[in-house]
């Protein structure tokens, strides 16, 4: 779906989602082997966005489609990383939670276990928000994913954190197409497995 939305999207999305219990998610760049093996049990499908190991048992998950053109899907990958987490930093204070702010820069892995640069951490210095991202020539895909209950309120408040007019829309992707991409990528074993 979010690939689907970086190619069709005329202006910004924030699309939330949720998963079917027992799935995890393993950043492109990833093996997947590492992924079986710091999260066994799991069912694994490869983002195709960079990022880490992520178990979606209980986290809450995202989009923010950026299209070409937009100031943002032109930033560097930090910066356009930090924007987004401070979004939502702001949109998750206003909701109630602890924050502490932005995580040092460290090395990555298993999503939740040690935070990197520009992740959202709790007053204890804990991780409750990471992402991967993608940019192509359509523009960037922010994928990311909350370690907190969410829930519609929170992502009007991501929204309007990101930008000046939010309008919610019910949009239906071409199933063909939706199936395509799953068959040749997303449901394929090889391309799970590429790595």
């Amino acid at each position: 779906m979010d690939e689907w939305l970086l190619g069709a999207a005329e202006l910004p999305v924030v699309r939330v989602y949720g998963w079917l219990a027992g799935w995890g998610s393993c950043g492109y760049f990833v093996k997947h082997e590492e992924a079986e093996k710091a999260l066994a049990g799991l069912q694994w499908v490869r983002r195709w966005t960079g990022g880490g190991i992520v178990d979606h048992r209980r986290d809450w998950t995202y989009t923010v489609v950026i299209p070409r053109g937009e100031v943002l899907a032109a930033s560097r990958g930090a910066e356009s990383y930090r924007v987004i987490h401070r979004a939502l930093a702001r949109a998750m204070s206003v909701a109630g939670l602890a924050l502490a702010g932005e995580a040092a820069p460290a090395a990555g892995g298993v999503c939740f276990h040690q935070a990197v640069e520009h992740d959202v951490v709790d007053a204890a210095g804990r991780k409750l928000a990471g992402a991967g991202q993608r940019r192509t020539a359509d523009g960037l895909l922010h994928q990311g994913s909350v370690a907190v209950k969410g829930d519609a309120e929170l992502a009007r408040k991501l929204a309007a954190e990101l930008a000046r007019d939010v309008v919610e829309v019910d949009f239906q992707p071409p199933e063909e197409r939706i199936a395509t991409l799953v068959t040749e990528r997303y449901g394929s074993v090889a391309w799970r497995d590429r790595r």
